[in-house]
């Protein structure tokens, strides 16, 4: 039997001079099978081409916004504020969904579900400059997915996490890095259903961190780890996580 169910997905890309990038992504959410989709565009007034490529898809875009931010963080709270869909979803310039029909592919997996989850999510590939696959990320997505399954790490990729929109507050602007990860505990820690698509859902552009910004990151993990879970949790467990930082000092 078909779902019933005909969420709409409100598509959030933030972007800053993505001229190289930008054109990919777009592609990727227009030719989307399923589509009750709102696309939302929150540029940081580029100065490149990014503005002249989005303005030839522009029929398809519900909102785009085109103004100096004060960060990534800053940026996607501008789209939170302005998505109505059912599901937030973050794709960056460059990310693309996997398939083409893969929005169609998750409202398939709700078939038995009688109402919308409060979480979607999935698999993540990780994709080169070209678009070709490199390999799969290597924190994979829990078989049941809890607020507690952070205490391992990020095993869901922000963008293959679909939240409710109802339960998805602000990203807290103090974490530079890592404003994702302490989302994503908030918001699970409000889901009572949590719905493993078994699919991928995200090819991620690999650009790799700088090593200066991968420490900071970890740093803030560190403690939005310990802000949720509490200090002894989250020592117990990341022994290692703790040794590697000392080690690196």
């Amino acid at each position: 039997m078909h779902s019933h169910l005909t969420p709409t997905f409100s598509i959030i890309t933030v972007c800053y001079n993505a001229e190289a990038t930008i054109e990919d992504t777009l592609q990727s959410v227009i030719a989307q099978t399923y589509h009750h989709v709102e696309y939302i565009i929150i540029d940081g007034a580029s100065t490149d081409k990014t503005l002249s490529i989005i303005g030839r898809y522009k029929e398809r875009v519900a909102r785009l916004v085109s103004e100096p931010d004060h960060g990534l963080y800053d940026a996607m709270n501008k789209g939170l504020a302005l998505a109505t869909g059912d599901y937030v979803c973050f794709l960056n310039a460059g990310d693309s969904f996997h398939e083409d029909d893969t929005l169609q592919q998750m409202v398939h997996s709700l078939h038995t579900a009688t109402t919308l989850p409060d979480v979607m999510y999935g698999e993540t590939a990780l994709v080169n400059r070209e678009g070709h696959f490199v390999r799969m990320r290597r924190l994979s997505a829990p078989e049941v997915l809890t607020w507690r399954s952070f205490r391992q790490g990020m095993l869901v990729c922000h963008q293959a996490f679909f939240a409710r929109r109802t339960l998805a507050g602000p990203y807290d602007l103090r974490y530079r890095f890592s404003a994702d990860f302490d989302w994503c505990i908030r918001v699970m820690k409000q889901a009572h259903t949590l719905h493993n698509t078994h699919l991928t859902l995200i090819d991620y552009l690999d650009e790799g961190m700088t090593t200066r910004n991968r420490r900071a990151s970890l740093r803030e993990r560190f403690r939005i780890m310990v802000h949720h879970y509490g200090l002894l949790s989250t020592l117990a467990h990341h022994a290692w996580f703790v040794l590697r930082l000392a080690l690196k000092k």
